[in-house]
């Protein structure tokens, strides 16, 4: 049984040899823990028209979250969530953007994401792109969105989404995230205790 074992084992390993994946293999030995792999370079459009990547927030935490303006209920009910956190950080809100990033560049323009961040709050930043530009953002940040046929909307159409919001740092890394259903209260708790 040992000899089934240990050649079990060497062919596993040289199976890791011949794909190149040894390397990633023996650098993951002796970790414990480590960065959460969200978030990443982007380059978007802003609510203003303004072309704007990561690097114009760097320097402040970034509160992100991925939706669409023609969102029902899931969307407005997180930048709801997101606008009254902002609203109780008082001073601290300074050193924090709001961000939502659609996932309908199709229909969010420069004109509609300005128009539907007003209504939330004076600092959120509504970004939109392309497709290919929203695509790489989502794959960046980990969140899953999709087309469906939807008959009861006018287009004919809805988007699926990953509905979380995630709290970058001042460099970008990823810090935690936060889901619906709990209140501005306990995230604007859980935000001053990375925010200084």
């Amino acid at each position: 049984m040992l000899i089934v074992v240990a050649a079990f084992a060497i062919g596993a390993i040289l199976a890791l040899v011949l794909r190149g994946d040894l390397g990633r293999l023996v650098s993951g030995f002796g970790q414990s823990g480590g960065r959460a792999l969200v978030g990443g370079p982007f380059t978007l459009t802003d609510h203003t028209g303004k072309r704007v990547s990561e690097t114009d927030f760097a320097g402040r935490y970034m509160l992100v979250y991925f939706g669409f303006t023609y969102c029902p209920d899931a969307c407005p009910a997180g930048l709801q969530l997101i606008g009254e956190t902002m609203e109780r950080l008082g001073a601290k809100a300074r050193q924090v953007v709001p961000i939502f990033i659609t996932v309908d560049p199709e229909r969010d323009t420069v004109e509609q994401m300005s128009a539907y961040v007003a209504n939330f709050h004076p600092q959120l930043v509504g970004l939109t792109g392309t497709l290919e530009e929203i695509t790489d953002a989502a794959r960046a940040y980990r969140v899953y969105f999709a087309k469906v046929e939807d008959d009861s909307s006018g287009d004919g159409y809805s988007v699926d989404h990953t509905s979380i919001i995630y709290l970058m740092d001042r460099t970008g890394a990823y810090v935690t995230h936060f889901r619906h259903g709990m209140t501005s209260e306990e995230m604007a708790k859980r935000i001053l205790q990375h925010v200084s």
